[in-house]
């Protein structure tokens, strides 16, 4: 089963737990089986289209999704998918 890495901010979803094991297929199956178990993470994570928030990141092994298939990105047992919410930064 994947992991993932829930970053601080949305650990209050998690329940505190800083990784979570979600059996998935892709990012997208990934992301609906966060949901499930952590209401409210998807909102998130997406906009209200469906689309992964501009402000977010996702890593599957280091890779960023978008530059892989974004959301039909396949998943294995052992991938290790982060979530990295972009930080601003200014004077």
């Amino acid at each position: 089963m994947p992991s993932v890495r829930i970053p601080t901010p949305l650990r209050k979803l998690s329940g505190d737990r800083d990784e979570l094991n979600i059996s998935a297929a892709n990012v997208s199956e990934l992301i609906e089986g966060l949901e499930q178990e952590c209401p409210g993470i998807k909102d998130r994570i997406c906009d209200e289209d469906g689309n992964i928030r501009r402000f977010i990141n996702l890593y599957v092994n280091n890779e960023d999704i978008r530059f892989l298939n974004g959301k039909d990105t396949e998943l294995s047992e052992n991938d290790n998918v982060s979530i990295i919410p972009a930080i601003a930064g200014g004077n």
